[in-house]
């Protein structure tokens, strides 16, 4: 049956929410959406061919066959309208068929043909024998008509529970009738909703004054105040209330164990990894912003340091020109990973709803993310590291090339990393570029590039942040890969060459007691460090904050008890400020499904 609820609580294990907004990735078709939330979701005992049977009777039941094909669309693709979106988002929550479907306001920023289509949907489901329960704001009379019982609440009273078709007469009985024009969900909202008296002071007439001239039609008016608690005393001894008393009963004799029975079977975790890492390697190369137009960026930079720095040489000030070079490049690049932001915020938004609810875990997500990403940053890698390698012509050799790459690489992903953490962290695209570009700018400090190491102050930019910059040991390796084993030309003409491993100590501070694989060693633990740091965030940021908020809100409370003008019983008249009970509290019974 379809309710209309402004709230209501339940516990059950098949059960669905579908939000407001619509959570979707704009680069994937219909279908494709539904099937990769399918293979995330469904038992993995179906098999393919059932799998494939739930999603095209989802299309065809959701009306969504004449755009199955068609991408959902973002900033660069055209897509669906929003009528469609919203039920792509309902058939998103039906495919493993829950026995409840929770829906807020589904046909919010829709027209009116297309809410009624989404409204008509639902009640297609409900027909199926599940439990639709939605709220609803202002439906039209089309919409009303679909409703088979209603609850109306107001500042947390039940002024109506049962039958949709019964409110107009329940209305009329106590007093307040529906006039035969007007749409009956105006009329009872502009009975109890408070908000009405402080636009306009027109209050309703009550039965009794329709009756009378016209002349006195007005005379005897109500309040929206005087109207609700009429109501509800109304509603508290009505039939409907009793009514409502023995179908809560008759739900409370339900037995337990076809309760227990109801157990949503989910995928196992390795299948979740595989469809979700192809999910966001599809997204990722259809997204535009995410990687391909990066890479181009990328590739530019490296072509105008290659032709700033184009073959360095050994003159006695190549050196110096090399270190600028690693400068350049190093900070460049680096920036340049902040580009990520905008695409993950979107593909967070998403794969937030979707870890809230459950259908996947917070690892699954690390790293199928990762492994998507891997490709294109090698590419980026690769790229950027042939073209400076070659153009600027540094220690000549495979392995000195592959070092380079893989330092590279390295550092792309840490400094994404980063970027992700921070993405976590605020609360928008903008304030995380900031917080990106000052967390480069950090980490570049107390890199070497600016300062020898050793020439640093010891306090904070020495120790640690020598240490946690990754930039610092990508800087050290490099220079050990480039310069060591070189011969340069003396200072002065006559005198033996200057070695590479001299310049390293004297002039860059840099320690060459150990091999430049240990740097690149430590910027891979930096990396997995950065991963377990984001996968902590996942987990654990929404507790910390709980506590957080809960911590603040007693800090307040004492504060305010202490003010000798703080008064509690200046505010205890407002029914807002009461607290609000459950909708079985109310009609004096315990909830049969706690």
């Amino acid at each position: 049956m379809l309710y209309i609820f402004s709230s209501f609580t339940i516990e059950l294990n098949l059960q669905s929410y579908t939000t407001q907004e619509d959570f979707l990735f704009g680069t994937l078709t219909v279908k494709e959406t539904l099937t990769y939330s399918a293979h995330l979701r469904l038992p993995n005992t179906m098999t393919k061919d059932e799998i494939n049977s739930v999603i095209e009777n989802t299309i065809m039941n959701m009306g969504l066959q004449d755009c199955a094909e068609n991408k959902v669309g973002n900033w660069h693709l055209r897509g669906l309208s929003g009528g469609e979106k919203r039920r792509l988002s309902i058939s998103l929550e039906i495919l493993t068929q829950p026995s409840v479907m929770f829906l807020d306001e589904p046909t919010t920023g829709l027209d009116s043909a297309s809410a009624l289509f989404v409204i008509q949907a639902l009640k297609n489901i409900a027909l199926d024998g599940r439990i639709v329960v939605c709220s609803i704001h202002q439906p039209s009379s089309y919409i009303f008509d679909l409703f088979d019982d209603l609850c109306l609440l107001s500042s947390g009273e039940t002024i109506y529970f049962g039958e949709a078709k019964l409110a107009v007469k329940f209305f009329a009985e106590a007093g307040f009738p529906c006039p035969t024009r007007r749409n009956p969900s105006d009329h009872f909202l502009r009975c109890i909703n408070s908000d009405f008296d402080k636009i306009a002071p027109t209050p309703l007439p009550s039965l009794r004054d329709s009756v009378v001239s016209v002349s006195s039609k007005f005379e005897t008016s109500f309040t929206t105040k005087d109207i609700k608690a009429k109501l509800i005393e109304k509603y508290k001894s009505s039939e409907y209330s009793i009514n409502t008393r023995k179908n809560i009963r008759q739900i409370a004799l339900i037995n337990e164990e076809l309760m227990s029975g109801l157990i949503e079977r989910r995928n196992n975790w390795r299948n979740q990894l595989y469809t979700l890492t192809i999910r966001c390697f599809v997204n990722m190369i259809r997204d535009l912003g995410y990687f391909w137009v990066r890479t181009l960026f990328y590739i530019l930079i490296s072509l105008g340091a290659g032709i700033m720095y184009f073959d360095i040489g050994l003159s006695n000030s190549a050196f110096i020109t090399r270190t600028k070079f690693y400068t350049y490049v190093y900070n460049f690049l680096m920036c340049l990973s902040v580009g990520v932001l905008p695409s993950f915020f979107e593909e967070w938004k998403v794969s937030y709803h979707e870890l809230h609810n459950g259908h996947y875990g917070e690892a699954v997500f690390m790293l199928s993310n990762f492994f998507a990403s891997f490709i294109f940053l090698v590419i980026m890698s690769l790229s950027s590291g042939t073209i400076v390698f070659y153009m600027v012509k540094f220690h000549l050799g495979f392995s000195h090339y592959c070092y380079l790459c893989m330092n590279f690489f390295l550092c792309f992903a840490t400094m994404e990393s980063v970027a992700m953490i921070v993405a976590l962290l605020v609360p928008n695209f903008l304030m995380g570029v900031g917080v990106s570009a000052l967390a480069i700018m950090f980490l570049s400090l107390a890199s070497g590039l600016y300062r020898p190491l050793p020439d640093l102050p010891k306090f904070f930019w020495r120790y640690p942040m020598a240490y946690i910059s990754f930039t610092s040991w990508a800087a050290q390796g490099q220079y050990k890969n480039d310069m060591l084993g070189l011969e340069f030309d003396p200072f002065v003409q006559g005198e033996p060459k200057i070695q590479g491993k001299q310049i390293l100590q004297k002039y860059f501070g840099v320690r060459v007691n150990y091999s430049k694989w240990w740097d690149l060693a430590a910027l891979l633990f930096l990396l997995l460090c950065h991963k377990l740091v984001f996968l902590s965030i996942l987990k654990y940021k929404e507790r910390l904050v709980l506590l957080l908020r809960r911590f603040c809100a007693k800090r307040t409370l004492k504060d305010l008890a202490s003010r000798p003008s703080f008064r509690k019983e200046k505010y205890g008249s407002s029914r807002r400020n009461q607290p609000l009970h459950p909708l079985s509290a109310q009609e004096g019974l315990a909830s049969p499904l706690s």
